[in-house]
């Protein structure tokens, strides 16, 4: 079962508010991380649901995008632009790599444990790049730390939504959740 073509774009524009909406939300928390920029990346929750729901990855990258430009109109400026696309282009690659290479081996929180740490490594090379300064990589260890830790929240919690949206009956057919599957955890 596919969505109609008016219903896939009422969806992916509810994906699109809903990962704005986080965005703006985490803008607004103090997050006490030891390095500049640090964040919990809520919004990637709504991209990972988009990459599992949505029949085409092309139709989650849309999801990025617009989450991505949206976000820097309503509250940032072109840095945060640059960073964020070049962040978000890199962990959506890397999440459609470990998701097709890894099949059921790899479970939806690795898929987003390894976005948060591509998406780090995006933001490290536009900073290295702007500044002219590849010291800037000097961080990553630490950024892939935290990375990891909020990659495995954030797929615990899409778990948990998909999980619940696999009752409805286009997301039942469309997550095919069986025993036999463990690219979703019950």
């Amino acid at each position: 079962m596919k969505l109609n073509k008016t219903s896939k774009m009422i969806y992916m524009a509810l994906l699109v508010s809903m990962a704005l909406i986080l965005s703006l939300i985490e803008r607004m928390m103090p997050i006490p991380f030891i390095t500049p920029g640090a964040k919990l990346g809520l919004a990637n929750l709504i991209i990972i649901i988009s990459i599992y729901t949505l029949d085409d990855y092309k139709d989650a990258f849309i999801v990025l995008l617009l989450r991505i430009f949206l976000s820097a109109l309503l509250g940032g400026n072109m840095s945060t632009l640059l960073y964020s696309a070049t962040g978000g282009i890199f962990s959506f690659m890397a999440s459609i790599l470990v998701k097709k290479i890894g099949g059921k081996n790899v479970s939806i929180i690795g898929v987003s444990a390894s976005a948060a740490v591509f998406h780090n490594i995006g933001q490290l090379l536009a900073a290295s790049i702007i500044l002219e300064n590849i010291n800037m990589f000097l961080y990553l260890p630490v950024l892939s730390t935290i990375g990891i830790v909020t990659g495995v929240f954030i797929g615990l919690s899409a778990n948990y939504l998909l999980s619940h949206l696999s009752k409805l009956p286009y997301f039942k057919e469309k997550l095919n959740l069986d025993k036999s599957n463990s690219s979703l955890c019950n």
